[in-house]
C-alpha cells in the first residue's frame, strides 16, 4: 500500500484526530480520568468520615458502659452537668468576670447556697 505525500498527510491527520478523540473520551468522559480523580476525593473524605463517627460511636458505648456500671462517674456527670450536691453539702459559686468588673478590689465573699 502507497500513500502519495496528501494521501499520507491525510491519514495521519486522520490518525491524530482519532487519537485526540480518544484521549479527550479517556479524560474527560463520564468515566474518565477526571471523573474517577473526583470520586477518589469523595471516597478519601467519606473514609474520613467514617474513621471520625467511628472513634465518636466507641467513646460514646465506653460512656454507656461507665454509665451502667460506674456508680462514681454517674455521680460526677451529676455534679458536672446537673449541678447536683450531696446532701448537707455546700455549693460555692463565684462569678469572677462580674465580680472583678463591679469592685475590682473587694475581698468580700459570697454567701453560701444552701
Amino acid at each position: 500500500m502507497h500513500f502519495s505525500k496528501k494521501g499520507l498527510f491525510k491519514f495521519t491527520l486522520f490518525f491524530l484526530f482519532l487519537v485526540t478523540l480518544m484521549v479527550a473520551w479517556l479524560g474527560f468522559g463520564e468515566h474518565g480520568f477526571v471523573h474517577l480523580y473526583r470520586m477518589e476525593k469523595e471516597r478519601a473524605v467519606h473514609i474520613e468520615r467514617i474513621s471520625r463517627l467511628e472513634r465518636e460511636n466507641q467513646e460514646l458505648l465506653e460512656e454507656i458502659q461507665r454509665l451502667r456500671t460506674d456508680q462514681a462517674y454517674i455521680e460526677a456527670m451529676g455534679r458536672r452537668e446537673l449541678g447536683l450536691v450531696k446532701n448537707e453539702e455546700i455549693l460555692y459559686r463565684f462569678d469572677h468576670k462580674e465580680e472583678t468588673e463591679a469592685n475590682p478590689g473587694s475581698t468580700s465573699k459570697p454567701e453560701p447556697e444552701k
